[in-house]
């Protein structure tokens, strides 16, 4: 019996995005930053957006939220989601349990959103090993600078 291989062929088109959530204090100004890549590499989405007092987990959360959006928006079937946050990933493969109720309902809204592609993987990644995840992370930091004093 073959093996089915782990992630599709090279020959077939996969996305990817890097995602990146801040917050300033847990709770604090919070914000997450999102890049979106074509099949080709091209950045087609740069996206820094500020949520209110929130904590560093849910701007982890709402980042991811967002870049799904984004590549269904786009058009993606198969994607690669890169994130620093061991914690959201974790959650997501069920290596942590999700016992807060405001982490199960994001968790669920992951894999709602997940389940309109054909093929997600979501990959820890540190947070300066790709350039895009560190744009990422300039996004969510530019988009709390830009709003300092109305947060």
């Amino acid at each position: 019996m073959s093996q089915l291989p782990l992630f599709p062929p090279a020959s077939v088109s996969v996305w990817s995005a890097w995602c990146d959530g801040a917050s300033r204090g847990n709770p604090g100004p919070a914000a997450y930053g999102v890049v979106v890549c074509d099949p080709q590499g091209a950045i087609v989405r740069e996206i820094g957006q500020t949520l209110g007092k929130d904590t560093n987990q849910a701007a982890e959360y709402e980042g991811l939220l967002r870049a799904l959006e984004e590549l269904i928006r786009l058009g993606a079937r198969r994607a690669k989601v890169f994130t620093d946050s061991q914690f959201v990933v974790r959650q997501y493969t069920g290596e942590y349990k999700a016992r807060d109720e405001r982490m199960k309902s994001f968790l669920d809204h992951v894999r709602r959103r997940a389940a309109s592609l054909e093929r997600l993987e979501l990959t820890h990644i540190p947070r300066s090993s790709h350039p895009h995840n560190v744009l990422a992370d300039q996004l969510a930091n530019q988009a709390l600078d830009d709003a300092r004093g109305r947060l």
